[in-house]
């Protein structure tokens, strides 16, 4: 992901002016990340484990972040996965 993609993200989703590390924008940024490795690296590259394992544990810790916006403000957490088009959490 490139800076411009990056920063356009971090605008969309920032909660107060100088927010680059609310729950929303890591979970945002996280799931630009799977995205583009399931899309465009693994199909690509079906044999590469390690970079599997990565993805594994960005979708791990999104989903802590996810857990975390849920308890916090259900409101917030209910309109991401809206928007970014991810499942509901378990718990």
């Amino acid at each position: 992901m490139d800076k411009a993609r990056k920063q356009e993200i971090i605008n969309k989703y920032k909660t107060s002016e100088n927010d680059t590390g609310s729950a929303q924008v890591q979970i945002a940024l996280l799931t630009e990340r799977i995205n583009h490795l399931n899309e465009n690296h693994l199909s690509k590259n079906p044999k590469d484990k390690h970079t599997r394992r990565g993805l594994l544990q960005m979708v791990g810790k999104r989903k802590g972040f996810l857990l975390y916006l849920k308890e916090q403000d259900i409101e917030a957490y209910r309109n991401l996965i809206k928007e970014l088009g991810i499942r509901d959490t378990a718990k």
